[in-house]
């Protein structure tokens, strides 16, 4: 999954970029005397004056940012309308600091436009705004209009309709039914003073002074307090993300499982970073939900334990080795084998040509063993300059990381960056060509991408191929808040591939020998019920471990306040039949404020 941080502009803490704004206006600009908000809101998700200039438009203003790149105010009526689906607020886009407060009775004239965050091919909705505005103050210090509460009663089941088969799936032209679907009850809202009670935090808060709630307590819970996505029609209708007009200092820095108690209230708005958001005048007051992080038990002495770890963007010049090998040795009990995700190489985003990453591998290995577990040995393969993807210059790989006391690792010549390794049959026994390895590199599923490493491992006398995965991320796929429902998955079709190539690799191999212990694990962006997973188990070739675990504990990732599966290991049949394995999705970051990666580890334990 991309981070955010690659995509906003590093001055904005708060709030949508609004230098990206796209229109949607009418050929033919009208006027309009005295409109009311509700007229210019409309009942559907574009305001029937798009594009048209409007005259003293009357309205309370509810709330004022005056910072990034989307200054403006928030203003309601409060003289609404009898049809619920018609909102009675909006934001007015000033791009300078605004010269009114909040109580200011004002009088606003100016162009509605219809932002659409992200710009128009994002998908994403707009936002009905009155921009190039006059403002006119009547009065100060008028009281506000009372907040209108969003709770489990007021929000609908069903996530959102199915958008319009002949506007290309968009819901925009669709009158809004806010008794029906979660998304038509917020647009109805948009732009109004809304207010949230003792919702608990089912995101925590993020870098950008962001974190998610859930109005709907009991909506697919789990044992820690975080809200599952276990299937793509659980979107999870009560998720709503929480922002703050006020001082980052005063932000909470918020866990998964912790409630804001009492009220939390302001403006409701849109971001192109998770949708509806309620941006706070006031907020509720944090209460701990005691969340702590997760611990592993060790594998016995029969065991092989296997672990994955997405350590994200890991280079020489970061301060969170210690944290990392505290995590490996301690809540993962220092495995036999940990396969590495987004290890950078020796100057990390430095983008000279350099590929190589023994400095970042050394200095972990040197904080593990400081930390008091064993001394790793590695293995990987240099990619070639920027053909990976990831940040430019960083050049991200996979890496296996093996306790050599334990475990040995098989060395056979052959493997680089740009050779595909094989199968062969030795002995009645599969043998690798290369060890290790890189699957089909020149394939174009790999195009801009990490090429999955495979290496042959020796565990008390059994052998035991691993292969190491980080498919293509999710980036460029309409979100779930998307104007077109159900919004499009365009990243699957690489990851499908990817997929397809890795099954076929593991048929190769168990076409050789039937019984062979196949480990295929990583940070595979995708989940355990979709279609990549399903290509990946295809003629039972392979089986997502994390299914051995109940619904509600299936998640290694937090997007958007949905606990969600990112990161896989899927067994081959002679594990998954043994009846002799166990799993564990350890949660040690991604439901913490305070995470060193944004993905939890995960680890196999079995008896080859």
């Amino acid at each position: 999954m991309p981070s955010r941080s690659s995509t906003r502009l590093a001055a904005l803490t708060v709030a949508a970029v609004c230098s990206a704004a796209s229109t949607i206006a009418l050929t033919s600009p009208a006027h309009a005397d005295a409109v009311r908000i509700h007229d210019i809101q409309g009942s559907t998700r574009i305001s029937p004056y798009a594009g048209k200039t409007v005259t003293d438009v009357a309205g309370i203003v509810t709330g004022v940012r005056a910072y990034g790149q989307s200054k403006g105010f928030w203003i309601q009526d409060q003289s609404a309308d009898d049809n619920p689906a018609t909102s009675e607020g909006i934001f007015v886009f000033t791009s300078s600091i605004p010269k009114v407060a909040v109580s200011d009775s004002v009088l606003v004239s100016g162009t509605i436009s219809e932002y659409v965050p992200g710009g128009t091919s994002s998908g994403n909705q707009s936002i009905t705004e009155i921009t190039r505005p006059t403002v006119t103050v009547v009065s100060t210090g008028n009281a506000l209009p009372a907040a209108t509460k969003i709770d489990a009663k007021s929000v609908p089941a069903a996530y959102a309709p199915a958008g319009d088969t002949t506007a290309n799936g968009s819901v925009n032209g669709l009158p809004l039914r806010p008794s029906a679907y979660a998304l038509d009850r917020y647009e109805s809202l948009e732009g109004m003073n809304v207010q949230v009670s003792d919702t608990r935090v089912v995101g925590a808060t993020d870098p950008h002074t962001e974190l998610w709630v859930t109005v709907k307590p009991w909506e697919n819970r789990n044992r820690r307090g975080g809200t599952v996505y276990g299937s793509y029609t659980s979107q999870n209708t009560g998720r709503l993300q929480i922002q703050s007009l006020g001082k980052v200092a005063d932000f909470p820095a918020a866990n998964v499982g912790d409630t804001l108690t009492g009220a939390t209230s302001g403006p409701l708005d849109y971001s192109q970073f998770g949708g509806y958001t309620l941006v706070a005048n006031e907020i509720g007051t944090l209460k701990s939900g005691g969340l702590e992080r997760e611990t592993t038990r060790k594998q016995s002495r029969s065991e092989l334990a296997v672990a994955t770890y997405n350590v994200e963007n890991l280079d020489p010049s970061d301060s969170s080795f210690e944290e990392h090998a505290a995590a490996i040795v301690n809540n993962l009990q220092s495995p036999d084998i940990v396969s590495l995700e987004e290890i950078q190489d020796n100057n990390g985003v430095t983008n000279d040509g350099t590929v190589a990453a023994d400095q970042t591998m050394r200095k972990l290995i040197d904080a593990i063993a400081a930390a008091g577990g064993p001394t790793y040995d590695w293995r990987s393969i240099d990619p070639v300059n920027n053909e990976d993807g990831g940040q430019p210059g960083g050049n991200i790989r996979n890496v296996f990381l093996f306790n050599p006391e334990r475990v040995s690792f098989t060395d056979r010549a052959g493997g680089d960056a740009t050779t595909a390794v094989g199968v062969t049959k030795v002995h009645g026994k599969a043998r690798l060509t290369a060890s290790p390895g890189r699957i089909d590199p020149a394939d174009t599923a790999w195009e801009d991408s990490r090429k999955p490493l495979v290496g042959e491992f020796v565990f008390r006398g059994k052998t035991v191929f691993v292969i190491g995965n980080h498919f293509a991320s999710k980036g460029g796929d309409q979100s779930l808040h998307a104007q077109y429902q159900p919004p499009t998955r365009s990243s699957e079709t690489q990851r499908h591939a990817q997929a397809t190539a890795v099954n076929a690799f593991v048929k190769d191999i168990l076409a050789k020998q039937r019984n062979a212990d196949v480990i295929t694990l990583g940070d595979i962006n995708d989940f355990e019920f979709s279609g990549t997973t399903k290509i990946l188990e295809s003629d039972g070739a392979l089986w997502s471990a994390i299914k051995s675990l109940p619904k509600s504990e299936r998640y290694t990732y937090d997007y958007q306040g949905n606990s969600q599966v990112l990161d896989q290991i899927l067994i081959s049949p002679s594990i998954r039949y043994s009846c002799d394995f166990a799993y564990d999705s350890v949660h040690i970051n991604a439901e913490f404020n305070d995470q060193i990666s944004d993905h939890d580890p995960q680890v196999l334990r079995f008896r080859p």
